[in-house]
């Protein structure tokens, strides 16, 4: 549905939100629902003992395979969500993927990307509940953790709308107002 061109490529090395190399202290700065977005991100959420409301994975880091420790700790017991998505987009199956895992109940939700899933973290901020979190890897660096507000919510479609594409298709998946 909508592809990153390259002149916004720059607009994503800033982070999101403040960077964190602690689970521990992220945690306690985070709001809930979680949404995770990456492996190793998912990971040391377990680790810390928090497992992210919806967690969106594709078995890779920096783009290459995770470790065997990384892909066992995410693997999800339950049945997860399997999405195709190429690399540089952001698919119609990962948006109605991520809709339906915030939509839902309880339970957490692994949504597994055949592809890439780096793009994700902007239609889980438009998606989230004003509230939520959303955390991401930042390379070399640690986690983002992106807040969910009026605000955060606005940026995010804004970058949405930059993207080539139908913006406006994506938020309807979103079950968001353009």
């Amino acid at each position: 549905m909508l592809r990153l061109p390259r002149d916004l490529r720059d607009e994503f090395k800033t982070p999101f939100g403040p960077v964190y190399r602690s689970a521990d202290r992220l945690l306690e700065d985070a709001g809930a629902p979680i949404v995770a977005v990456g492996d190793v991100v998912t990971y040391h959420l377990r680790e810390a003992g928090r497992v992210p409301d919806v967690a969106v994975v594709d078995g890779k880091t920096k783009r290459e395979a995770v470790d065997e420790t990384v892909r066992r700790a995410v693997a999800d017991p339950d049945d997860p969500v399997e999405v195709a998505n190429e690399a540089g987009t952001i698919g119609e199956e990962l948006l109605a993927a991520l809709e339906a895992a915030l939509a839902g109940g309880d339970a957490p939700v692994t949504v597994v990307v055949e592809g890439e899933e780096d793009l994700a973290t902007l239609p889980a901020v438009v998606a989230a509940p004003v509230g939520a979190s959303v955390v991401y890897g930042q390379p070399n660096e640690g986690m983002v953790l992106v807040s969910v507000t009026e605000e955060t919510k606005r940026e995010m479609r804004e970058l949405l709308a930059r993207m080539e594409g139908d913006a406006d298709a994506a938020l309807r998946v979103l079950g968001v107002e353009p």
